[in-house]
């Protein structure tokens, strides 16, 4: 009898589950971004949720909430009601880097979230003043050397303040770390001169490497892009920079399996589009699309590259 039972219960979470999938989504989707309109992931999140609205039949709300190295919309979606509706488009930096750079971060970036499927591999470049008479790698490291403590580079995440403070370890350099809420207003000073060079994300500053305002000097990466192949690797002359920044999609821990499962399908389908995999690698975004099982693996493996990524810069949690 009691076998029986179980059995029935079992049925019955199933039905209910498929219940629940048949009529998701039947309101908005919030989906937090934790970075400024404008920053390559806010950028990513416009053009997928577009292409969601049309396949879902529904409202997809974005939501950015800068600040705290993406610590507050990691928090706010982690503790959110697990039904699918509340939803983070998560990076490296809430998910690989701030464990590290913190002392403490009041979400858990495995036990906290269900993945729900990877998006894009971000494609960075090392930019500069277009001012400045540089136009290399090494050319930027004689710069900074033959001007000590006079230059600045900033930062508006993660993958630009690990990979700005490795350089400036690797190679030696006094360079002032300038940091910033997000990476438009980094960018922003960069061009007027207040810092001279800056690691950022392909998606938000090719619109000013084409138009002469920022100078791209190279990949962050030890080997060449095949978005950027005219950009030679940072690594190439300082090695070091095999670390990969990413995004992708995150719900509350608990959420149902169906409604993840629901959202990876529609996810990768726009990702795998030929006119979406096209426009996102336009902007310098290199489609990355997996299962949930696949972005689960990859999470954890990520904590333990950046983190061994940020020892060797010799950062310290703050």
């Amino acid at each position: 009898m009691r076998g029986i039972k179980k059995c029935f219960a079992a049925l019955l979470i199933v039905a209910s589950a498929h219940a629940v999938a048949q009529t998701y989504p039947d309101k908005p989707i919030r989906v937090l971004v934790p970075f400024a309109a404008g920053s390559g992931t806010d950028i990513l999140a416009r053009i997928v949720t577009d292409e969601l609205r049309a396949s879902m039949g529904a409202n997809f709300v974005i939501d950015n909430r800068g600040g705290a190295s993406g610590q507050i919309a990691s928090e706010l979606v982690a503790r959110a009601n697990p039904d699918g509706y509340t939803l983070l488009l998560s990076t490296n930096t809430p998910h690989s880097v701030n464990p590290f750079l913190f002392k403490k971060i009041n979400y858990d970036p495995v036990k906290d979230f269900d993945a729900v499927a990877r998006m894009i591999y971000y494609i960075f470049i090392l930019a500069v003043n277009p001012n400045l008479n540089v136009k290399t790698v090494p050319e930027l490291i004689a710069y900074v050397k033959a001007n000590p403590g006079k230059t600045s580079y900033a930062y508006g995440n993660g993958s630009g303040q690990v990979n700005g403070a490795y350089l400036v370890s690797a190679a030696k350099l006094d360079s002032l770390a300038v940091p910033y809420k997000s990476t438009p207003p980094a960018m922003t000073d960069l061009i007027a001169g207040q810092v001279q060079w800056m690691f950022v994300d392909g998606a938000s500053s090719q619109g000013h490497v084409k138009a002469g305002r920022l100078r791209a000097i190279a990949v962050m990466s030890d080997k060449r892009s095949d978005i950027f192949p005219d950009l030679p690797g940072v690594g190439e002359t300082v090695p070091g920079f095999d670390t990969v920044p990413w995004a992708g999609m995150f719900a509350p821990a608990h959420t149902p399996k169906a409604i993840i499962n629901k959202l990876n399908a529609e996810i990768v389908k726009a990702i795998n589009k030929p006119a979406i995999n096209q426009r996102l690698a336009d902007l310098g975004l290199a489609p990355g699309p997996s299962t949930p099982a696949e972005l689960d693996r990859f999470v954890k493996e990520q904590l333990a590259a950046w983190g061994k990524k940020m020892k060797d810069a010799g950062i310290q949690p703050e």
